[in-house]
């Protein structure tokens, strides 16, 4: 055994017992009661206080003494009602962000050290003392030699190591209940920590900020309206960050911004604008887009800081967001309903009709409204709730998304209480639909499925192989009941038709992409593919209008 092992081992024992006795401090004993650890608190006789605060409060206060690993793991809890009733998150979104800062002069050496050379060799001013602490980290500010003016963020000392041991202890701790409490394992309480776990390391790096920082300018290079901070790659590592200084006014007051000459309502709108630029066009946000990490310039320009948290759309997750603000102008409820169970990936839902009609009624209570009035944020929250009371589950990005609307919609309605936030969003919307159905993307996708059926034809003897070997062996046992044998003759002859059609097809839209290939100048390659892909198209089409009548 190696001494690291030893004092690895060391360190998760006395962070468990440190755990334990927070628990029991704030009157949590009966979680740990019946564990060997909760029997060693027992014989220290740690004071357990009497319970004066709801069971909500307390929890809160538990993860404020547990440290920054928890609190942030908190604040994700408070906006994830798929597992926390509506009771427990509004606690939990009391969590305090502030930590105390750690020592200048030792934060002043970690600078140094990931600089490789004294501060005095890298900038020509710099300011000693923090100017604000994180979980995370520090902020200093300085002035590079070239007269920049920057921000330092510096990476707490061993930050990585606590972590790291929270985690350990978190996943396990969510095993356990996972094993105790099958509601638990319903909501995949140990995938929960395993994404909170990935993406806190992606925080704890740096570098994964400065190219989150790098994606968003390029993004914004010619918006005149937008503003993203430069950074200075040279001198950036995975535990410290040096990025553009921003000197601007805050957005919480609209009356200091008229008075410094500046419009509210077009700075409400250029906000809004980015986040929508970010969601529908670019599948990539700003996650946290609160007052704070925002800075009002000159000509009404918003600039953006902050961008360790961003969140990132899977196409489908995208047109769910399309196809909702769609369904709702066009009152929709079943386009919705279909919308949400893609999204969610469930093939066979068989709550369809109840989620269609809920949908429904939640269409009337917003169609008293019109577009430009719906408060969107409330709307996808909404949808969330609905498809977390059917049991559906949600792609983390939803969640993340839900949270960057309704803060900066809450930005955006300080400074211009009349914004027509849905109504902004509505072009978007029909952008990404547009796009959904453009030719381009529509052949890409047959090709796709094309490709997809010519795989299964290459495997499919080999399978039906396999299959037939183990029903030999008895490894595969299954009982089938024809009940209607002319019904199930015509069925069989049905889908043997299909097949041969579907073979015949692929093999000459395959040998004419082959041949063009080899001799695109031959013009009967070019007439091959075009037949066969009129005949796909013609027989696609049939066997969809047969589904629809049948």
């Amino acid at each position: 055994m190696r001494i690291t092992d030893v004092y690895v081992g060391y360190l998760k024992i006395t962070r468990i017992i440190q755990i334990g006795s927070i628990l029991v401090k704030h009157g949590f004993k009966e979680m740990i009661s019946h564990t060997f650890l909760g029997r060693r608190i027992r014989k220290r006789r740690i004071r357990q206080h009497k319970p004066v605060y709801t069971t909500q409060e307390r929890l809160r206060l538990t993860i404020e003494d547990l440290g920054p690993t928890y609190i942030k793991f908190g604040q994700i809890l408070a906006d994830r009602p798929d597992i926390l009733s509506e009771r427990f998150r509004k606690e939990l979104k009391k969590l305090q962000t502030n930590a105390l800062p750690f020592d200048d002069h030792l934060a002043i050496r970690l600078i140094e050290d990931e600089l490789g050379a004294e501060i005095k060799d890298v900038f020509s001013e710099f300011n000693p003392h923090c100017i604000a602490s994180a979980s995370i980290g520090q902020v200093y500010t300085g002035r590079l030699k070239n007269g920049k003016d920057v921000v330092i963020k510096i990476r707490r000392p061993n930050i990585d190591q606590k972590i790291k041991l929270d985690l350990y202890l978190m996943r396990y701790l969510a095993k356990k209940l996972a094993l105790e409490y099958p509601e638990m394992a319903a909501i995949n309480i140990v995938g929960v920590v395993d994404e909170f776990g990935e993406s806190i390391f992606k925080e704890l790096n740096y570098y994964n900020e400065a190219t989150n920082i790098l994606r968003f300018r390029d993004i914004f290079k010619d918006n005149p309206r937008i503003y993203i901070p430069h950074v200075d790659m040279k001198h950036t590592t995975n535990r410290m960050l040096i990025m553009e200084r921003i000197f601007g006014m805050s957005p919480d007051d609209p009356l200091q911004l008229k008075a410094a000459g500046l419009d509210p309502v077009q700075i409400a709108l250029n906000g809004a604008e980015a986040l929508l630029i970010m969601v529908f066009k670019e599948g990539f946000f700003h996650a946290d887009p609160h007052a704070g990490n925002l800075f009002i310039l000159p000509g009404n320009r918003v600039a953006f800081i902050d961008f360790g948290m961003v969140g990132a759309l899977r196409p489908r997750e995208m047109d769910f967001l399309a196809n909702l603000s769609i369904g709702f102008a066009r009152r929709d409820p079943i386009g919705l309903a279909d919308s949400m169970i893609r999204l969610c990936d469930q093939r066979f839902f068989d709550q369809r009709d109840d989620l269609i009609f809920s949908l429904q009624q939640m269409i009337k209570r917003f169609s008293q409204l019109p577009i430009e009035k719906f408060n969107y944020a409330k709307m996808i929250q909404d949808c969330i709730d609905l498809i977390t009371k059917y049991g559906l589950c949600l792609p983390t990005g939803i969640f993340m998304l839900a949270k960057a609307l309704a803060t900066i919609q809450k930005v955006a309605e300080r400074l211009d209480p009349d914004i027509p936030f849905a109504k902004l969003i509505i072009p978007y919307a029909k952008e990404v639909v547009m796009t959904q159905f453009s030719p381009r993307k529509m052949a890409a996708s047959l090709f796709q499925t094309l490709k997809g059926y010519a795989t299964l034809l290459q495997t499919a003897p080999g399978d039906i192989s396999e299959i037939l070997y183990k029903l030999k062996q008895g490894e595969i046992k299954h009982e089938l009941q024809i009940t209607d044998v002319p019904e199930f003759r015509k069925m069989l002859r049905n889908g043997a038709s299909r097949l041969a059609y579907a073979i015949l097809l692929v093999g000459l839209f395959i040998g004419a992409i082959g041949i063009l290939d080899k001799r695109p100048d031959l013009k009967y390659g070019h007439f091959l593919l075009f037949v066969s892909s009129f005949l796909i198209f013609i027989v696609m089409l049939k066997w969809i209008l047969r589904k629809k009548r049948d």
